[in-house]
């Protein structure tokens, strides 16, 4: 299993892009997940990059961004080229986006061909150069229901095409994490690990409150302290796949949340081994 932090997790913190690799590899993870808008403010540095975090014993997990699915086709095209070469500049071939605006039950059968064409497009770009594109299962997407998702997959119909695999998410949606796991299993290539409180408290994680410096942070907590139960998840899916995954921590006290977390993970992996030998 490969274990990551996410740069966006200290979007609202001075620390700079050597303060977090450096306490990255202190506590053990294997990378970093670099938020779109960083990577994109990093790229007129060339210090910065896939040898200067290799240096640190790390690699980049994944560039996260929102690839503008709703602009012209030549714009599209110009943002995946630039996304591209920036994943090629950190040493990665996934790219996250989302796909949609609007839930699945809330997008017309247009709409959806419309946004189906579009990812296809992105793919067929992203493949000749070895990359791919993860869409993350999240809500007010295509991805917001499993059985959307796995349609997606099959609309598209394209090698380059994954699941970045959001396990709250998923649980948001009404389908138990697992399930989805076995369904997902042959196209997923990254894990978002994130937990609540309760499902009350699940708007928190509404764009327009998470990103929000003065937003709640209520009913965030720590892994393995919230709904979903990621003792039997991790259980599973460590069982069945080789694991990529990072900690998506969008709460107070980011630095001892992640390494609590990071090390409860990586306890559980270890007791896990011990008993398959």
């Amino acid at each position: 299993m490969k274990l990551s932090i996410c740069t966006i997790s200290f979007r609202h913190h001075l620390f700079s892009i050597d303060q977090i690799a450096h306490w990255a590899k202190s506590h053990q993870f294997d990378g970093i997940e670099l938020w779109g808008v960083h990577a994109k403010n990093l790229r007129d540095d060339f210090h910065y990059g896939e040898e200067w975090l290799n240096a640190y014993g790390l690699e980049t997990s994944m560039i996260s961004d929102y690839l503008p699915l709703d602009a012209d086709i030549d714009t599209l095209i110009k943002g995946t080229n630039d996304l591209s070469n920036i994943a090629k500049h950190w040493g990665t071939k996934k790219i996250r986006t989302f796909v949609g605006r609007k839930g699945c039950e809330q997008t017309s059968d247009q709409e959806r061909k419309e946004l189906v064409q579009k990812v296809r497009l992105i793919c067929e770009e992203l493949h000749v150069k070895g990359q791919y594109l993860l869409v993350e299962t999240h809500p007010n997407t295509l991805a917001d229901q499993l059985d959307s998702t796995v349609n997606l997959l099959q609309e598209v119909h394209h090698p380059a095409l994954r699941i970045n695999f959001d396990v709250l998410h998923v649980w948001e949606s009404g389908i138990q994490p697992i399930h989805a796991l076995r369904e997902l299993k042959p196209f997923i290539s990254h894990f978002h690990l994130k937990n609540i409180s309760s499902r009350e408290k699940l708007s928190v994680f509404a764009p327009d409150n998470v990103y929000a410096a003065a937003g709640s942070r209520d009913g965030m907590v720590p892994l393995f302290q919230g709904q979903v139960d990621y003792r039997e998840f991790l259980n599973e899916a460590i069982e069945t796949m080789d694991i990529n995954a990072s900690l998506e921590w969008f709460g107070e006290d980011v630095k001892d949340v992640l390494k609590r977390d990071g090390k409860e993970v990586r306890k559980l992996l270890e007791g896990l081994l011990v008993k398959q030998k």
